[in-house]
């Protein structure tokens, strides 16, 4: 195991591009003067870390790779990036899959913009500092894929720590599809810092979903980044299942007129899982909309945060923006936190948010034993739908069955054991 000091530093990650070698050294700068992170930051609130990152390593070489799992698909192109090294790259008619290290600058240079800061925070530097050969996907001006690019992401060697990056780019007028899973065995501890960056071009479409299945015991500390051009369209779906604390940060910056972003997600906790989303949704440019649909449920003792921002600069005039969020409180030992916020500049717009928290409704539940059902299948059936609306919005739902009955074995299990 390699410790996180600037001798373990992985050639495999050497650019030319001088955007990436910028942020490498940026990195590693930032990594010795930032501390860890606490709850006493509003980004970090509700969060309390148990671990140094200063205190793990990285795998001295990627282990074998697990078994497809229930979220497999076919796909028009695959890779696999295991403990953080892309292992299998599969080619697709009309994308361009690539080791960052083997990208042509060219096409590289262009998503130089949507670059996540290597000064974030900590998990942010030591992605940029001690991260491997990260993976690109690009569709070339034009080109429309016919189905979508599978990334199967896996976590392998207990006790490692693993930074995986994943950069899409869609030049203008193009359409990229992509699925990433992120995955890890029930058996052992492992810390991921997975790190995804999206460059849409002009007049461009990107769908993305992805799915966090991580192990039991998997801390994943998620960073993502979306830049959108003119009249560009992000559809992106996110599904969280899996890990000990799950947390995605992510940004969307919505820089031409005419963009939209369209977010579905759904994250269901159980046992002690901490399931935390904290979304910067950025209207820099007029004419622009963007939605926000989130639903989560937790119950036994898991805990979900959400923290929604959406900020309207003086100059994104005429912009439509909604964001929702929507939980489940199952048990009386769960607890969920929804926190949204607006933040306008401008004074032309529409603009809202919408945030619930509670249990599952009383009234429903008499009307379904009215008509026959038990207690128990009554409350399924309001488990069941509560979620149907946000899977039903997924980008890709040849996804949709694997999740939905990820979400009911959940509830289901939870109900036979007496824990809700």
């Amino acid at each position: 195991m390699r410790p996180l000091t600037v001798d373990s530093v992985d050639a495999r990650a050497d650019s030319e591009i001088p955007w990436l070698t910028d942020l490498r050294r940026q990195g590693l700068e930032a990594f010795q003067r930032l501390p860890m992170p606490t709850s006493v930051e509003e980004e970090w609130r509700y969060i309390d870390l148990d671990f140094d990152l200063a205190d793990l390593g990285l795998a001295d070489k990627p282990g074998a790779p697990m078994t497809p799992g229930p979220y497999d698909v076919d796909g028009l192109g695959r890779a696999t990036i295991v403990d953080g090294s892309v292992v299998v790259v599969e080619p697709a008619d009309g994308i361009t899959i690539s080791r960052i290290a083997d990208a042509d600058p060219l096409l590289l240079a262009g998503a130089a913009d949507a670059a996540i800061p290597a000064d974030l925070d900590r998990f942010s530097a030591a992605s940029y500092g001690f991260g491997g050969d990260g993976l690109m996907v690009h569709a070339a001006q034009g080109s429309v894929a016919s189905g979508p690019v599978v990334v199967d992401v896996q976590a392998v060697t207990p006790g490692t720590l693993s930074l995986p990056r994943i950069v899409l780019v869609a030049e203008r007028q193009s359409e990229l599809s992509v699925i990433i899973l992120y995955r890890s065995p029930d058996e052992g501890v492992f810390h991921v810092v997975p790190h995804l960056q999206a460059t849409v071009g002009d007049n461009a479409r990107l769908k993305l979903t992805t799915v966090q299945a991580w192990g039991t015991d998997t801390t994943a500390i998620g960073q993502q980044r979306v830049v959108l051009g003119r009249d560009a369209h992000l559809h992106h779906g996110e599904a969280g299942i899996g890990a000990a604390l799950g947390r995605l940060h992510f940004f969307v910056d919505i820089d031409g007129p005419g963009a939209h972003s369209e977010i579905t997600g759904l994250y269901f906790g159980e046992a002690d899982q901490v399931l935390d989303y904290r979304a910067f949704i950025n209207h820099r440019a007029p004419h622009t909309t963007s939605n926000m649909f989130l639903k989560g449920a937790v119950e036994d003792a898991s805990h979900s945060v959400f923290t929604g921002l959406i900020r309207i600069e003086a100059e994104a005039q005429r912009v439509n923006a909604y964001q929702t969020n929507r939980n489940l409180v199952l048990s009386d030992e769960a607890g969920a936190e929804s926190v949204p916020n607006l933040e306008i500049l401008a004074n032309d717009v529409k603009c809202g948010h919408a945030s619930t928290v509670g249990p599952l409704d009383a009234d429903q539940r008499y009307y379904l034993m009215s008509r026959g059902l038990d207690r128990l299948h009554a409350d399924r059936l309001q488990v069941r739908g509560f979620f149907e609306e946000a899977i039903a919005r997924l980008p890709h739902q040849q996804l949709a069955d694997p999740i939905r009955a990820a979400v009911n074995e959940k509830y289901v299990r939870a109900q036979d054991e007496g824990r809700t």
